[in-house]
């Protein structure tokens, strides 16, 4: 019982909520890059909000179903079809044995999520089934999916085509604006320095992966040029010797000497990871008492939106 893969696209990983309490072995997180459309993709199917899914990067893939079940991809817009009928995204839809799954290429966006119901049976690997790909752990072998793998999923004949409204479902953009918690590390960026970082427009630059995304910009500079290697925080926004940011992400390295102006709000990362290359990015400082309430407002309403019901 499985679903069989045709084309992998550009890359396609297995991703769970991620391998969390491993840094100690120097593990990172893994899991998906925009938490929010892999939290919709997994409550519309009524799965464990852990439940392994697949993250579809820019698009392209392609599967066959051997099982009877029920999919949903969320995340960027990239076109779903099966068996040539195109269906829509952020919706429930039943499938059958011997169906052809197509997802076709983003328009806007990078990133999307493609579920089962019950999600897909992998084996975890230090509590986890996220895949990172420079680490070789979790997924099929630590690899991205190639043509021919199958993906071991449950037989389900009973599940309520849930959906997401249009007007719930978040929008991405070409802009973003990046909350960022000030650091320790902060006084060591003299005012002229703060001011240039967070005053200035920043752009995505082509080096942005799952470890972190750099950025293209006025550079920044800091009166230290390293600190002794230290925990790395998701978000973490360090400051090379060429003064260029990088944001650091799901796949960073545990730990690392380079200097951190701040951390950016979770939230913003996470929605930063639907940016392409050429997006333009800015920074704007808040307190650690205004990031707790940002995450509290979007766990109760942004992660809590009422969805319908296909009749």
């Amino acid at each position: 019982m499985s679903m069989r893969v045709v084309q992998p696209g550009m890359l396609s990983l297995l991703q769970d909520s991620g391998r969390q309490g491993q840094h100690r072995l120097g593990l990172s997180n893994g899991g998906p890059m925009d938490r929010e459309a892999f939290h919709y993709c997994n409550r519309l199917l009524q799965n464990s909000p852990a439940s392994t899914a697949i993250e579809i990067s820019v698009g392209g893939l392609q599967l066959e179903t051997l099982v009877d079940t029920y999919i949903c991809l969320t995340g960027a817009p990239m076109p779903l079809s099966i068996n040539g009928q195109d269906k829509p995204l952020w919706e429930v839809q039943r499938v059958c044995a011997g169906d052809s799954i197509q997802v076709g290429f983003a328009r806007t966006g990078c990133r999307s999520y493609f579920g089962v119901a019950d999600g897909f049976t992998i084996e975890a690997r230090f509590g986890s089934t996220a895949t990172v790909v420079r680490e070789n752990i979790g997924g099929l072998q630590g690899r991205s999916l190639q043509a021919g793998d199958q993906l071991p999923c449950p037989t389900t004949n009973a599940r309520k085509q849930y959906y997401l409204a249009a007007r719930d479902r978040p929008r991405y953009q070409k802009t973003l604006t990046v909350r960022v918690i000030p650091g320790y590390q902060q006084g060591h960026f003299n005012r002229v320095e703060q001011r240039r970082f967070f005053g200035s427009t920043y752009t995505i630059s082509e080096r942005c992966d799952r470890m972190g995304y750099r950025l293209e910009g006025p550079a920044i500079t800091c009166d230290i040029e390293g600190v002794l290697s230290e925990g790395i925080c998701f978000g973490a926004i360090q400051l090379p010797p060429d003064g260029q940011p990088i944001v650091l992400l799901n796949d960073r390295q545990t730990i690392g000497g380079y200097p951190k102006i701040g951390a950016a709000l979770s939230l913003d990362a996470a929605r930063m990871t639907q940016l392409v290359p050429g997006s333009s990015v800015h920074f704007a400082p808040i307190t650690h008492h205004t990031a707790r309430k940002a995450l509290e407002l979007a766990r109760r309403f942004t992660l809590c939106k009422p969805l319908q019901e296909r009749r």
